[in-house]
């Protein structure tokens, strides 16, 4: 399955989890996406439902998709923007990195937050107390060469393809008020930021926003789907215990932090949903990194104490699969 990346890039980006969310919605039916949590974007994207909001409380993310639907920003206009703001960096490399990043947290120019997010380090979006963007330089002053340049200005015109076929709005707001406008036939899709993980200035989440995310979902008359994590070598996610009447998705892959065998470790993700996967007997999970196994837990009581009956009772979930 090709899976499209979107042009802004996230930490925490669904990329590699695309695949095993679509199948799960195969033959479902809705009126409305949904994503409170946009992010990158990329599930929703390479969805493409007719019909989708997407919403976050980051405004530059919004204001760079809603340029593109306004079409303030096309491929012809980045290709050329790039090209130009490339070469200065290429000449100056972290001085010219510093002015531009100085101009943007002052206009907030959606192609400077281009600029900045593919050439900032490791792709990072980081704002401080102040709402002002503070990723340092990347240290590539070769970063726009035309390879990549071509690279992001076709993830561009995809974007500008599908908002001219879809109805796709792109909303800032605080996911209690896209939650609140829900219909029964809408279909939501939750990435939240982790709780207990690292956050920034419009990437906060606390024990309350844990809370009424849940309370609201509790409630909520149409479907939805949750994507979190349910546990690595170190911890389990003891949040997923509250979700007791739904079916819990797992699926472990690698995060790939470091050059050596060593710093390659594994974590398992969740998808919490409150309806039954269709055929999911049937669904090929893509594979990407290492081992990936998927099995759907029952409901009943969840526990986090994974012990060596519930290690092997999964084991033969996963066998009968």
């Amino acid at each position: 399955m090709k899976i499209f990346v979107p042009p802004i890039k996230c930490q925490g980006i669904k990329t590699k989890l695309v695949s095993w969310i679509k199948e799960n919605l195969s033959e479902m039916k809705y009126s409305r996406w949904i994503e409170p949590f946009m992010g990158s974007g990329v599930v929703g994207f390479n969805v493409r439902p007719q019909n989708a909001v997407f919403s976050d409380i980051n405004p530059h993310l919004i204001n760079f998709y809603n340029a593109i639907k306004e079409e303030k920003i096309t491929s012809s206009i980045a290709k050329s923007f790039l090209e130009t703001e490339g070469t200065k960096l290429s000449k100056h490399g972290q001085d010219y990195y510093n002015e531009v990043r100085e101009r943007f947290n002052k206009n907030f120019e959606p192609k400077d937050f281009l600029f900045l997010n593919r050439s900032c380090f490791n792709g990072m979006i980081r704002f401080n107390s102040k709402g002002k963007f503070n990723v340092p330089y990347g240290h590539k002053p070769e970063r726009f060469a035309k390879a990549y340049i071509t690279k992001i200005i076709n993830q561009i015109d995809y974007i500008s393809k599908s908002v001219k076929i879809f109805n796709w709005e792109f909303v800032c707001q605080d996911f209690r008020k896209t939650l609140n406008n829900i219909e029964n036939t809408d279909l939501i899709y939750c990435d939240p930021p982790y709780y207990g993980r690292h956050v920034d200035y419009f990437d906060s989440w606390n024990e309350k926003d844990e809370k009424d995310l849940f309370d609201i979902l509790n409630i909520i008359k149409g479907k939805y789907i949750l994507s979190t994590w349910h546990s690595n070598k170190y911890r389990n996610n003891n949040e997923l215990e509250k979700y007791t009447d739904n079916n819990i998705l797992t699926k472990e892959h690698f995060y790939h932090l470091g050059a050596t065998e060593n710093n390659r470790n594994a974590m398992t993700e969740a998808l919490i949903l409150n309806y039954s996967p269709i055929n999911n007997d049937k669904i090929i999970y893509t594979q990407f990194y290492g081992q990936q196994l998927q099995l759907l837990e029952p409901k009943v009581k969840y526990s986090s104490d994974f012990s060596q009956d519930s290690h092997q009772i999964s084991q033969e979930n996963l066998n009968n699969s």
